[in-house]
C-alpha cells in the first residue's frame, strides 16, 4: 500500500504542473527526486497532510484563476492525490512520563479543483513510536466531520461493510482518512490528536513527533502569512528536578516548577519545518526510585473502584550491575519467513551475539514444523562459540515448512528451569499464528508456579500482522518477560535488538509489593510484575477498592543476589491525567485476557473503556460523523421526515450520518496466512474474473462516453464511403482482436483468479 500511496502522489504532483497561479507566485513547480532516491518512501507523509482524490484529471485548475489548457481524456485509476497547500499549523504535546498525547491543528486549502468541481480529500497522519490515533475533526464550508468509537458488531453483524478508501492504516504507523466530496477551493480546518510513546534510552526520554513538510505545501503567493506553533507541556511523575537535553526547534521556557516545564514557539516563517520535532530530558536520580499516584474515578466511569499508577525508575545506572544471564533464541524459519524478513532477523540475532558478556551462556534453536538445535547444552559466549554459532545460521537459517512453536518452547524451558546464579531468559520470534496457542500458555503457567523462584522470562517478538499479537503478550506476561513487535517489517532488526537491550539490562529481579493485604479488591495491569531493566521504567496500573495504605514498599533481588527494597512516594494525581496515561496499556492487557479466558464480559470491560478513553480497541471500530448544518437547520424547522427518506443510513441525531471505516484492531491472528506461509505484508495482486469483467465493462462504459457524442456524428457525416470503409474494418478487426485476446486470456486459460 505504501508503494501505491507514493506512486499516486507523484502522479499528483505531475497533474499539479496543469495549475496556474499567476504571476505572482513564490513557489516553483514540485521537483521530481532525483532517479536514486525514488522509493516507496519518497511521498510518504512525514507530516500531517492532506491531499485531493482525483479520478477526473480535467477538473484539475485554479479555483479562483482558471487556466485554458487542452482537456483531459481518460480517468486516475487508482486516483491521484495532490498534496493540499497549508496555511497555518499548531502543535501541542502533553508528556506525562512515559506518555505524550499530541494534538495537530492546521488549515488547508484545496486550491488544485476547479470552484465548480468537487473531489474527495484524503487525510494523512503520521505518528510517533507506538502511536494511537484518538481523533480527527474537520470543519469545511457548512459541514463538519468527527471520529468516533462505537461498539463492534457481533461476528454475523456488518463487520466488512466499509470501504478501505475511506480510511484505515497505509502503515501501522501512518493513519488516513477520506472526506467525501470537498468544493473547489474550500479551506479545510483540521484537528488531530493521537497518543505516542516516549522514548526512554540511557537515562534519557525523548519525544520525537513527525513534523518534516514538503516544499510543495507552501502556499503560492508571496503575500501569503505562514504561522507555525509549538507548544510543549511536560509533566513528570517522578517529580525531581528535569534537566532539558536537546530541543529541535527554538523553544522558549515559559513555565518551570517542580517535576513541570513549558515552552513555546510562535512565528511568523518563509517556509513550514523541515525537520521533525524532538525533545528530550532526563530526571535526576542517582538511585532506583519510584512512586504511586492516586485518582478517583469520574461520575460517569463505568468502573467506580478508585485508580493507581505506579513506576519504577531505574535511575543513574552506570554504576549498576545487571544480571549474568542465560538465554536460549528460537527463531521462526518457517516458509513465511523468507527473503528479507528472516535476513533482517539473522542480522539481529548476530549483532545481539555480539552484545553477550562472556559471562553469558546461550543457545539457539530454528523452528518451522522441525526443531533445529544449535547445541546440545548452553554454550559461554566466548568469541568461539559466537563464531560457531554464526555458522550454523548461516546454514540452518533456510525458511521452509510449517509453524510448530510449543516443541522449542517446552525444550527450552526444560534447559533453563535448573538455572541458579543468573537469570533465563527465552527470546522468541515468530512471524505465525499456531493452533494451541492457549494450551501453550497454560502449560507455561503451569510450570511458572510449580518453578524454582528464578524461573524462567519469555521475551516475544511478532513480526507482520498474522501472528497473534495477544498470545505473545500473555506469554510475556505469564512468565515476566515482555513484548515487542515489527508491524512494520522493515523495522525487525531495530525494533528486535531494542527488545534484546531490555533483556540483557536487567538490575532488578523478582519484584512484588507488600502491604496491599489490606484492600479490599485489588487489579493490576501487568499481573505478573516484569523486571526492571536499565533501557526503561517499570510501569503498573490498576484498580483497588478500599483505603490505599499511606506507605508502600517495593522489593527485589539485585544482581550480586542481595536484596533491595524501595520506598514508593504516594501522593494525589493533580496533573496528570491517570486514566488517559495508562488506558492503552490497560486495554491491551485485558484484551490479552479476554482471548486467552474467552471471556465475553471482558470484551465488554474492553470496549467499554474504549468507548470511555478514546482508545481504538478489537471490540470496538471508528466512524465518521458527517455533520451538514445546513440539513440540521432543515430538520429543526420541520423536515425531518423528509431526510431521513432520503438518507436511510443517517443516525439518529437529526443532521447526520455515519461513514464506517474498515477494521483498525491487530487482530488474533491468521491461520490460514500461517498454514499457507504468507509473507507479512503481502497482498494479492490478481483480481478475481468477475472484477476483471467489471473494470472492462466500466473502461467500455467510459469510452463509449467519449465517443458517442454529437462532435463524433457530425465528423462521421461528412467522411466518404472508402474512409468509411476503411474505419469499419479497422473497428471490426480490433474487435475480434480484443474478444480473442479476452477469451484465451481468461475464459479459456483455465485461471479462476
Amino acid at each position: 500500500m505504501a508503494e501505491e500511496f507514493s506512486k499516486a502522489v507523484d502522479d499528483g504532483l505531475k497533474l499539479s504542473k496543469r495549475i496556474y497561479f499567476g504571476k505572482d507566485r513564490a513557489v516553483a513547480p514540485p521537483k521530481p527526486p532525483p532517479p536514486m532516491a525514488r522509493s516507496s518512501t519518497v511521498y510518504r507523509p512525514s507530516a500531517p497532510m492532506v491531499y485531493a482524490v482525483i479520478y477526473n484529471p480535467g477538473i484539475v485548475d485554479n479555483p479562483d484563476i482558471p487556466s485554458y489548457q487542452p482537456h483531459v481524456y481518460g480517468r486516475c485509476d487508482p486516483p491521484a492525490l495532490i498534496p493540499l497547500q497549508m496555511n497555518a499549523i499548531e502543535m501541542k504535546a502533553d508528556c506525562y512520563h512515559d506518555t505524550a498525547f499530541v494534538t495537530v491543528s492546521g488549515t488547508w486549502r484545496l486550491h488544485c479543483v476547479m470552484g465548480s468541481r468537487s473531489c474527495d480529500c484524503r487525510i494523512a497522519i503520521p505518528m510517533g513510536h507506538q502511536g494511537s490515533i484518538l481523533g480527527v475533526e474537520v470543519t469545511v464550508a457548512r459541514k463538519s466531520y468527527s471520529t468516533q468509537l462505537v461498539v463492534m458488531e457481533d461476528e454475523n453483524g456488518k463487520k466488512n461493510d466499509a470501504l478501505a478508501q475511506n480510511g484505515g492504516f497505509l502503515m501501522p504507523n501512518i493513519f488516513t482518512l477520506t472526506i467525501p466530496q470537498i468544493d473547489g477551493g474550500s479551506n479545510l480546518s483540521i484537528k488531530v490528536r493521537w497518543s505516542q510513546k516516549i522514548v526512554y534510552s540511557n537515562g534519557q526520554f525523548s519525544l520525537n513527533v513527525p513534523f518534516t513538510f514538503p516544499d510543495f505545501v507552501n502556499p503560492a503567493g508571496k503575500k501569503i502569512s505562514k504561522r507555525e506553533k509549538i507548544q510543549i507541556n511536560l509533566d513528570a511523575v517522578a517529580g525531581g528536578e528535569l534537566l532539558c537535553k536537546t530541543i529541535s526547534h527554538p523553544l522558549k521556557e515559559v513555565r518551570r516548577h517542580a517535576g513541570s516545564m513549558g515552552f513555546l514557539y510562535n512565528s511568523d516563517v518563509l517556509s513550514w519545518s523541515k525537520v521533525d520535532f524532538s525533545f528530550s530530558y532526563a530526571c535526576s536520580s542517582s538511585h532506583i526510585n519510584g512512586g504511586v499516584l492516586l485518582e478517583s474515578a469520574s461520575g460517569l466511569d463505568f468502573d467506580q473502584r478508585e485508580m493507581f499508577y505506579m513506576y519504577l525508575s531505574p535511575g543513574d545506572i552506570q554504576n549498576k550491575k545487571v544480571f549474568k544471564k542465560d538465554i536460549i533464541f528460537i527463531i521462526d524459519i518457517s516458509g513465511s519467513m523468507r527473503e528479507k524478513l528472516l535476513q533482517d532477523t539473522k542480522n539481529a540475532l548476530l549483532a545481539a551475539l555480539s552484545k553477550l558478556s562472556h559471562d553469558d551462556s546461550f543457545n539457539i534453536m530454528a523452528f518451522n514444523g522441525e526443531t533445529y538445535l544449535f547445541s546440545k547444552s548452553m554454550e559461554l559466549a566466548s568469541g568461539d562459540a559466537v563464531e560457531r554459532a554464526t555458522e550454523w545460521i548461516n546454514t540452518n537459517f533456510v525458511a521452509g515448512g510449517g509453524t510448530n512453536i510449543s516443541r522449542p518452547l517446552n525444550t527450552a524451558i526444560e534447559m533453563l528451569f535448573n538455572t541458579q546464579s543468573s537469570v533465563p531468559i527465552i527470546f522468541l520470534v515468530t512471524d505465525g499464528t499456531v493452533e494451541d496457542e492457549r494450551q501453550i500458555c497454560a502449560t507455561v503457567k503451569n510450570r511458572m508456579i510449580h518453578g524454582e523462584s528464578m524461573c524462567p522470562r519469555i521475551y516475544t517478538f511478532g513480526i507482520g500482522s498474522f501472528c497473534n499479537h495477544y498470545f505473545l503478550q500473555m506469554l510475556a506476561v505469564i512468565s515476566r518477560g515482555q513484548y515487542d513487535a515489527a508491524l512494520d517489517v522493515d523495522l525487525i532488526e531495530r525494533r528486535m535488538l531494542t527488545l534484546f537491550d531490555k533483556a540483557s539490562s536487567l538490575i532488578l529481579a523478582n519484584i512484588k509489593m507488600d502491604t496491599l493485604d489490606d484492600l479490599v479488591e485489588l487489579e493490576v495491569y501487568p499481573s505478573h510484575i516484569p523486571d526492571l531493566s536499565s533501557e526503561g521504567p517499570l510501569i503498573l496500573s490498576g484498580r483497588y477498592r478500599g483505603n490505599f495504605p499511606k506507605t508502600l514498599k517495593v522489593e527485589g533481588i539485585l544482581a550480586d543476589n542481595s536484596k533491595f527494597v524501595v520506598d514508593m512516594k504516594i501522593q494525589n494525581a493533580k496533573d496528570i491525567p491517570v486514566q488517559r496515561v495508562s488506558a492503552r496499556d490497560q486495554i491491551e492487557h485485558l484484551t490479552a485476557q479476554a482471548w486467552l479466558l474467552e471471556d465475553k464480559q471482558l470484551e465488554q470491560k474492553v470496549a467499554k473503556l474504549s468507548l470511555q478513553t478514546g482508545f481504538m480497541s478489537e471490540y470496538t471500530r471508528m466512524v465518521i460523523l458527517e455533520t451538514d448544518h445546513l440539513k440540521k437547520d432543515k430538520e429543526s424547522a420541520g423536515t425531518k421526515e423528509a431526510s431521513k427518506k432520503s438518507h436511510p443510513e443517517a443516525t439518529p441525531v437529526e443532521g447526520q450520518k455515519m461513514i464506517l471505516l474498515p477494521l483498525l484492531g491487530m487482530g488474533f491472528g491468521n491461520l490460514t496466512a500461517t498454514a499457507e506461509n504468507t509473507p507479512p505484508g503481502s497482498e494479492s495482486k490478481l483480481p478475481e474474473v468477475p472484477e476483471i469483467f467489471k473494470k472492462a465493462s466500466n473502461c467500455c462504459e467510459t469510452l463509449c462516453s467519449y465517443c458517442c457524442c454529437m462532435c463524433c456524428i457530425q465528423c462521421c457525416t461528412r467522411i466518404n464511403n472508402q474512409c468509411a470503409t476503411a474505419l469499419t474494418q479497422l473497428c471490426i478487426g480490433l474487435g475480434c482482436f480484443g474478444c480473442l485476446t479476452c477469451c484465451s486470456e481468461i475464459c479459456c486459460s483455465g485461471n479462476e483468479g
